[in-house]
Order: structure tokens, then sequence, then C-alpha cells
């Protein structure tokens, strides 16, 4: 019996590429047992046990950007955090720990490396938060999607995996192109379909451009756009969708050609109905968007540390494969950015092939790999 746990979480982002290498574990041919530590109150608490897994929560939080009363409380989550993480360890008695990013990781990775339980780190971005770089110098294991990672992380210890998807992306047939437009209600018309998805927790620049957009009376615009709002934006967008006059029910809004949803949960159907995507940077995103050959405009967040988004970009960007408009600039070129990439196929068609190139569908599988041979198992 191998004893793993897997910590982090916070957004999609984190949680579904963890869970993703739970289930590579769980069908490993190992017989194996998996603990997640999240953060409580994340979304991590909620679908993690929905996957069948269990977790335990950890009260550590983030600092806030702002001045915030909230910040003083930090330190004594903090140390709350590390105790707890220690209580873990001694009750659950791992043999292996794997850090996915997110609050929860760095207490399990720091106390899992005190006591000298192997672990293993996962760092998704192509620049490494200063929580993954001082925690690599003692980690036995980081697993990476970038090249290069030398720049933060010990080289004999970096294996270059990718970063784990869901299953179930792959690069679309026309079959399933037809079978993903009609699951969303749209025509065999031959108009193009753009997916705007701004993560799990919705995107407000993308909501703020859609919300002017639908206003301006762009609803039978000569394409479909498929907008994921989030669910914090749920009733403000209920209130526009009413005002410019709406069809639908149980959290999808249409009018003309803009579909609209709080959150998608099949989000393979989405990439299969779309061609052409807009989105923020996060690094499970980007990895998913290479797995479906999807042609891509990336609007990176602004307000991430070390604004590791846009260096994710770029990092596409500068091999072909997407385009980029910076947050600032999106307000005044977006739309456009989003009609003039539709009318040039040739452009859509590069970025596909060139982002394709980059995709590691294997990751998670990879990942658990390691994470095994860490535990001991002989592979």
């Amino acid at each position: 019996m191998i004893k793993a746990i897997i910590s982090g979480g916070g957004t999609g982002g984190h949680i579904y590429p963890a869970i993703s290498i739970a289930n590579a574990l769980r069908d490993s041919g190992y017989e194996t047992e998996i603990l997640f530590v999240g953060a409580i109150g994340k979304m991590e608490m909620e679908k993690v046990p929905e996957a069948g897994y269990r977790i335990i929560g950890l009260p550590v939080a983030g600092l806030q950007r702002s001045l915030s009363v909230s910040n003083l409380a930090l330190p004594f989550k903090v140390l709350k955090s590390l105790r707890m993480a220690r209580k873990i360890i001694r009750d659950f008695r791992p043999d292996v720990i794997a850090g996915v990013g997110g609050y929860a990781s760095a207490p399990m990775l720091w106390e899992g490396i005190s006591a000298k339980i192997p672990c293993l780190i996962q760092e998704q971005n192509s620049y490494a938060g200063l929580t993954n770089k001082i925690l690599g110098k003692r980690a036995d294991r980081i697993c990476v999607a970038y090249d290069g990672m030398e720049r933060f992380f010990p080289a004999g210890k970096i294996r270059l995996t990718g970063n784990p998807i869901r299953k179930n992306i792959s690069p679309a047939t026309e079959d399933s192109r037809r079978c993903a437009r009609k699951s969303f209600g749209i025509p065999e018309d031959g108009l193009p379909v753009v997916l705007i998805v701004g993560g799990s927790l919705g995107c407000g620049t993308f909501n703020r451009i859609m919300e002017r957009h639908c206003r301006r009376g762009s609803t039978e615009d000569g394409f479909y756009i498929i907008w994921q709002s989030g669910r914090a934006a749920s009733a403000r967008t209920d209130a526009l969708f009413k005002e410019i006059g709406s069809t639908g029910g149980d959290g999808t809004r249409r009018s003309g050609r803009i579909i609209n949803m709080d959150f998608i949960k099949d989000m393979d159907m989405a990439f299969a109905a779309s061609d052409l995507v807009v989105s923020r940077a996060g690094a499970g995103t980007i990895s998913e968007l290479c797995a479906a050959a999807k042609p891509a405009i990336f609007v990176p967040s602004e307000v991430v540390a070390e604004d590791h988004q846009t260096k994710n970009a770029m990092s596409l960007v500068e091999k072909g494969a997407a385009l980029i408009v910076r947050d600032g600039e999106a307000d005044g070129r977006l739309m456009d950015t989003i009609v003039s990439t539709l009318a040039d196929g040739g452009l859509r068609k590069r970025m596909g092939e060139n982002i394709y190139r980059l995709a590691r569908p294997r990751a998670a599988e990879e990942i658990a790999g390691e994470i095994l041979k860490l535990a001991g198992a002989k592979i």
C-alpha cells in the first residue's frame, strides 16, 4: 500500500490537475490510499469529494494585496495550518507528499520536508513563485511544464512532464464538433464560434467587455459567442439578459448568437464547439488548449504573483501558437482582435498546429510515476 498526500487548490486551475494526478495514481496498478489537503472555504472542499477522494481543510489563506484587516490574522492562520499539517502527517503516515500549488501546498510541503518524507512539487507556470522556489531547494522532485526552469530549481531535481489535464480533452473531429455545437444549441449554419472563458471564478475584464458588447446590440454578429461569466456574476448577468431580452434557463442565458453560462462543466464540449478561444493565461487552461489544438487569444491577469500569466502567454506567442492582448488594453482592442482573427483562417490554422505541438497529454501519468518512485515503488 502506497499512501500519498496531494495538497493545494484554490482555483480550478489547481484542483482539476490535482484530481487528474490522483486518478492516474489510482489507475497505476499499485494499491494506493490518497488524501487531499486543501484550504477551508475554497472550491477544492467541494470538488475533491465529488471526485471520490477524502480531503482535510487547513485555515491557511493568502495575503491580500490591498490593506485589509484580514492580513492581521494571516500569521496565526499559517501557524495553525503548520500544526494541523504536522498532525495530518502523524495520523496518515504518508509515503510521499505532492504539492500542486495553492494555499495549502506550502504548509504540507514544509512539514513533509521537515519530517524527511519524500516531497514533489508540481510547478505549473513558466515563472516559479517565491514559495516554490524556496521549497524547491529542499524538495526531492520538481515536475514542470516549461523548458528553462533550471533558473528556479536545481537541474537534477527537474522533470519536464507538462501540466495534467482532464482526460476527455483532445482535438475535435467533425463529428465531435457537430455534437458539441448541438449541445450548446448552435445550428450548423457555417458561422464560427468564439469561446470566452475567464476560468472557474469568472473574469471581470471579460464580463465588462461582454456587457458593453451586448448593450450595443451586438448579439447578431457574424459569429456565435459562448461566454462563461462566473457564478459570482450571476445576478448581474441575469439583469443584463433580462434587459436585452433573452431565452433559456437552468443557468444558461441566450440572446441572439450569444450563449452565456455561469460555469461550463463540460469544457471538452466547449473546446470542441469553438473555432477560437479567448482566455486568461493560467497554466492549466493553457495545457488544455494545447491538448485541444485550439487557437487562442490570451488576456493575462495582471493581479497574479510575479505577473506569471503574461510569462505563460508569451511562451506561446513567441512560438506562433497564440495571440496576446494586455488586460489594460482589452477594452479597446479585444473585440477587434477577435473579429480580425476570425477573418484570418490561415492564422487560426497555424496557431492551432503550433499550440498542439506543445501538448503533453500524458502529464498526469508521468507525474504519478514520479510520485510512485519517490514512495519506493519499483517502476
